[in-house]
């Protein structure tokens, strides 16, 4: 067998070991090394050799990967290579449950429609992807709290339980404690404004910005 093709299987089964033991840290960093060793196999697009490997490269490199590696980019916010991924698979693979999830959650997040993000953990296609899903919830949320905080002083705990997704006052204590201790819990509402005053105000330079316009000005003057 292919030198390459026994390295990858090995390293498929121990991501898959990784994976049964919980260890998603390892799953991650196994993951990374899967997909640059998936490029090295020609029958895989953008190429689609025929190669004498061709049928088995195409056995290990299966839809679940390929949309591990979509999620993957879409947890870290990577749009651009997510598109760039996408456009290098065959339009039918876009109808594959495992493509077809992670295609579905990256609208769901650009149009911020973050309640069909967050439920999207109940429809995995594969069990692979829900720690993916998990840290897709927790970036759901992070962003979800940064525009809370901006656009309003404070929140009753019940609205705050409502627009973060959370079920249990439990819940939403501990996502404070833990992600945003510079907030505080009184007399039944979250409050935000020790966040705010912890903020610096940045002062906008105006006489820099006008200068510069006025120097670009003249120098289009000068081309015309």
């Amino acid at each position: 067998m292919d030198p390459k093709l026994v390295e990858v299987t090995q390293l498929f089964e121990r991501f898959k070991a990784a994976f049964v033991r919980n260890d998603f840290g390892a799953c991650t960093n196994l993951l990374s090394q899967l997909k640059v060793l998936l490029t090295k196999f020609p029958s895989l697009p953008p190429s689609y050799q025929e190669t004498p490997n061709a049928v088995q490269e195409l056995a290990i490199a299966k839809y679940p990967i390929l949309g591990l590696n979509l999620l993957r980019l879409l947890v870290q916010n990577r749009i651009a290579e997510f598109h760039t991924e996408l456009e290098l698979l065959p339009q039918s693979s876009l109808e594959n449950p495992c493509i077809k999830h992670a295609v579905e959650l990256e609208q769901s997040f650009m149009e911020g429609a973050y309640n069909r993000v967050l439920s999207a953990r109940q429809t995995v296609p594969h069990d692979t992807y829900v720690y993916f899903l998990d840290l897709l919830a927790k970036t759901v949320r992070d962003e979800i709290a940064g525009c809370s905080e901006k656009a309003y002083d404070y929140l009753s705990i019940n609205d705050a339980k409502k627009i973060l997704m959370f079920s249990t006052d439990q819940e939403l204590s501990e996502y404070i404690t833990e992600e945003h201790p510079e907030w505080e819990i009184k007399n039944g509402c979250v409050f935000f404004q020790k966040a705010k005053e912890s903020q610096p105000c940045k002062e906008i330079p105006a006489l820099q910005l006008i200068n510069q316009t006025l120097s670009y000005a003249r120098e289009l003057e000068r081309i015309i």
